[in-house]
């Protein structure tokens, strides 16, 4: 049997990378899914390259009205049982040099958003739900010119620890899930050398592949997961804990 089957899932910024990855292999494992973009095309190619029971809504996680127009649609197919809070966005800046527009523009995304993704998701959830956020090795690795995008992925990992304890009452799990380098649109625009230096730092000699994320994933939203609350799961080949 489908390890999903039968549940409703939502994963935001699902149209590349994780986000993406995350939702084909939700659908492949019985559910049905309902991914966010910023962007009406490449949020329907993501609908039609997924198939099955995906349906997109176009939304901004950092716009509160656009979260609640989700939840709206959401509502017509029933309650949520997962909850995968992707969507976010990281930009190189040196100290010496960024800017508040920087700053902002990432905490706004990457922290705000989730935090309302999550909140607003509340009253839709099942009890005994997953909640997972999707965060980042670079939240305990140094990264020259990474600050403040470790910061906001530091930040989820705090939001966790406090949610588990208040949503216990309802038997809901809230995990983080952190990549490492992985093969994401982000990654891509890299030059080849900035690449080999990142390749370097990995134990296991490789970037990693979103699928790769999107299989930890299911273990965290599905009953494999049963006893697990908490924590970060580090899907990274060792590059955080060397």
């Amino acid at each position: 049997m489908s390890k999903l089957q039968g549940k409703v899932a939502v994963v935001t910024g699902g149209t590349t990378g994780i986000g993406f990855a995350t939702a084909k292999r939700f659908v492949d494992e019985g559910a049905t899914v309902f991914i966010t973009g910023r962007r009406q095309k490449e949020l329907d190619e993501a609908v039609e390259a997924i198939g099955g029971d995906v349906v997109g809504v176009r939304g901004d996680v950092s716009k509160l009205p656009d979260l609640d127009r989700l939840y709206e649609t959401v509502k017509v197919r029933g309650k949520i049982d997962v909850l995968v809070a992707n969507a976010g966005t990281g930009e190189f800046a040196p100290l010496a040099s960024l800017t508040e527009e920087h700053f902002d523009k990432l905490f706004d995304l990457n922290v705000k958003g989730t935090l309302f993704t999550v909140q607003k998701a509340l009253p839709l959830m099942n009890d005994g739900g997953s909640i997972i956020l999707i965060g980042s090795v670079a939240s305990v690795k140094g990264t020259a010119s990474f600050g403040t995008y470790g910061a906001t992925k530091a930040a989820v990992r705090s939001l966790v620890r406090t949610w588990t304890v208040e949503l216990k009452d309802r038997r809901i799990r809230s995990n983080v899930l952190s990549p490492g380098p992985i093969r994401t649109p982000l990654v891509d625009l890299q030059q080849p050398e900035a690449i080999a230096r990142i390749v370097a730092t990995i134990p296991m000699g490789r970037i990693g592949e979103p699928d790769e994320v999107a299989k930890a994933a299911v273990f965290l939203a599905s009953d494999d997961s049963s006893f697990v609350t908490g924590i970060e799961l580090f899907v990274d080949g060792g590059r955080g804990q060397v």
